[in-house]
């Protein structure tokens, strides 16, 4: 396995493969890597001649500098996960290969970038797509893998790549979860016991909204109302959204005509200092095919 940093040797080695007729399966990360990214990796593997991932912590995409400070730095464990997972080369790229003196434009995400995660993080979905842009640039893979775990990230990606019209497929990946439900997520080790035990009321709500959908509910503004007022009666826990969407478009729904998407986030108290999670998953509706759940 090569371990690779700067963009020029990158775009090097890349077009060597595949001048050979290599295919390639990338998989970008911010490091921490859990289960979750295993998934992808493994997926990657099966898919392509030749596996990337990138762990990269892309500055542009955090709100605040105290989450920025905090985010988890595995890099040592991470290297062991990608050489147990058969990765060929892990590219870890410095902020001053990302983004030198001389960097200075941006990706906008626009109108379906500012709901939703985009309005409570001014400006994340603009620094994920200039951080991607500049990814799937250098690689060129035939696959990019992403997580639906960020399912408002995964849809602007893929708006990203028909927009640019960039030659890469992207992926999409089903969520892993931990044994009682929450979903995997690299902040997940920055939670106490006591808060971890909190947490899974994300995963409560979904299945709240899974289970009503099951039941044979049509409209669910009671559901949602009632789940809002169950949540922000939770102890040290601050709602930021809890939401069905069309999962094209993103647009709030209320009726249950077809498959949709329902999206939670917010923050847990966690020993002084707030841990963002975030969660979602399919809705639909009695007489449509079921979509299981992913586990661990």
């Amino acid at each position: 396995m090569q371990r690779l940093a700067h963009p020029h040797d990158i775009r090097a080695i890349t077009m060597q493969w595949h001048s050979e007729k290599h295919t390639i399966a990338f998989v970008p990360t911010m490091g921490a890597l859990h289960e979750g990214h295993r998934s992808l990796i493994d997926e990657a593997r099966a898919r392509a001649d030749k596996v990337i991932v990138s762990i990269f912590v892309n500055p542009l995409q955090f709100n605040e500098q105290r989450d920025l400070d905090s985010y988890p730095n595995t890099l040592d464990q991470d290297f062991e996960v990608c050489l147990s997972a058969g990765v060929d080369l892990v590219w870890t790229p410095s902020r001053e290969d990302m983004y030198p003196d001389n960097h200075g434009t941006m990706v906008v995400a626009g109108i379906q970038g500012e709901q939703l995660e985009g309005a409570h993080r001014p400006g994340h979905f603009d620094g994920m797509l200039t951080i991607v842009l500049k990814l799937l640039n250098a690689v060129k893979p035939t696959w990019a893998l992403f997580g639906e775990k960020d399912f408002q990230q995964l849809a602007l990606v893929k708006q990203l790549v028909k927009d640019y019209y960039l030659d890469t497929d992207i992926v999409p990946m089903p969520i892993i979860r931990e044994s009682d439900g929450l979903a995997m997520s690299s902040r997940n080790i920055k939670l106490s016991q006591q808060t971890r035990r909190r947490a899974i009321a994300l995963y409560e709500a979904l299945m709240t909204v899974q289970d009503a959908a099951q039941a044979g509910y049509a409209d669910f503004s009671n559901v949602i109302q009632s789940m809002h007022q169950r949540l922000n009666a939770l102890e040290g826990f601050t709602l930021e959204y809890a939401v069905l969407v069309d999962p094209e478009s993103l647009v709030e729904q209320m009726v249950l005509e077809r498959q949709l998407r329902f999206l939670i986030a917010g923050s847990f108290e966690n020993e002084g200092q707030p841990v963002r999670l975030i969660d979602n998953g399919p809705v639909i509706r009695l007489s449509d095919k079921t979509i299981p759940l992913q586990y661990s």
